[in-house]
C-alpha cells in the first residue's frame, strides 16, 4: 500500500511545519506528544509486531535478536546522544556538519521501515513516533549556523530512509527468517526508545495528569486499530 511510504515521509513534514511554527527548540507540546508516541509505539509492538516474530523465529533466537536491537540502539545513541527519543544537542555556534548524529539518526530510521508491511500498523507507530522527532530535529538544525543547504539535505535524506527501508523489506528477496530477524532487532529498539520515552516523561517521579492521559490514550488507540 502507498500509504506505507507516504506516512512516515508525511510524518516529517509534519514536524518541520511545527518546528517552523512554533520556532522555540522544545515547544511544550512535544512533552505531551513523546509521551503519547511512545505509549504508542510500544503497545504496537507489543499488540502487533512481536506476535508475528514470535510466529516466525524460535523463542529463544527471537529474545537474542530483540536484545541486540536494545544493544545496538544503546550504541547508535552514544552517536546521537539520544535524539532518537527527543534529546537534540546542536550547538547555535557549531558550523562541523554533525555527521555521527546524521548516519545514527539515518540507521536508525532505515531499521524502523523495515516492520512496515501491508498487513500490519506498524507505519501508523513510526508516523506518531517521527513527528515530534522531525519537530525537534528541524528546530535545532534551523537555530543552529548551518547553511540551508545542509540542512535541507539532512532533512531530506532523514525522510526517505524509513521508505527506504520498507521498500527493501516488501520488495526484495530476503527470506522471510532473515527478514524477521531483522524485525525482531527492530522490536528491540523500539522497547529501548519507547521505555525510555516513558520513563524520561516522568519529571521525578512525580504524578502528572496530563502525561498519564497521553499514556493512556497512546495504549488505547493502539489496542483498537
Amino acid at each position: 500500500m502507498i500509504q506505507s511510504y507516504l506516512l512516515p515521509i508525511l510524518a516529517v513534514g509534519i514536524g518541520i511545519l511545527l518546528a517552523v511554527t512554533t520556532k522555540q527548540k522544545k515547544p511544550l507540546y512535544t512533552k505531551l506528544l513523546l509521551s503519547f508516541s511512545g505509549a504508542f509505539l510500544l503497545a504496537l509492538t507489543l499488540f502487533d509486531l512481536l506476535p508475528e516474530v514470535y510466529h516466525h523465529l524460535e523463542a529463544k533466537t527471537t529474545g537474542l535478536f530483540i536484545m541486540c536491537g536494545i544493544l545496538l540502539q544503546i550504541i547508535l545513541e552514544f552517536f546521537s546522544k539520544g535524539a532518537e527519543h527527543g534529546h537534540v544537542h546542536i550547538h547555535k555556534d557549531e558550523t562541523a556538519f554533525p555527521w555521527l548524529l546524521f548516519i545514527s539518526l539515518c540507521l536508525h530510521s532505515f531499521l524502523e521501515g523495515f516492520p512496515i508491511h501491508e498487513h500490519n500498523d506498524m507505519v501508523y507507530g513510526v508516523l506518531i513516533h517521527k513527528i515530534p522527532i522531525a519537530a525537534l530535529i528541524s528546530a535545532f538544525l534551523m537555530q543552529s549556523n548551518f547553511s540551508k543547504l545542509q540542512i535541507a539535505s539532512f532533512l531530506i535524506v532523514f525522510t526517505l530512509m524509513t521508505p527506504l527501508g520498507t521498500l527493501i523489506s516488501n520488495a526484495s528477496e530476503i527470506s522471510t527468517e532473515h527478514l524477521t530477524m531483522v524485525n525482531a532487532i527492530v522490536i528491540g529498539i523500539f522497547f529501548h526508545i519507547s521505555t525510555t520515552i516513558l520513563f524520561e516523561s516522568s519529571e521525578g517521579h512525580k504524578f502528572n495528569l496530563s502525561k498519564l492521559i497521553a499514556i493512556i490514550l497512546g495504549v488505547g488507540i493502539a489496542y483498537v486499530i
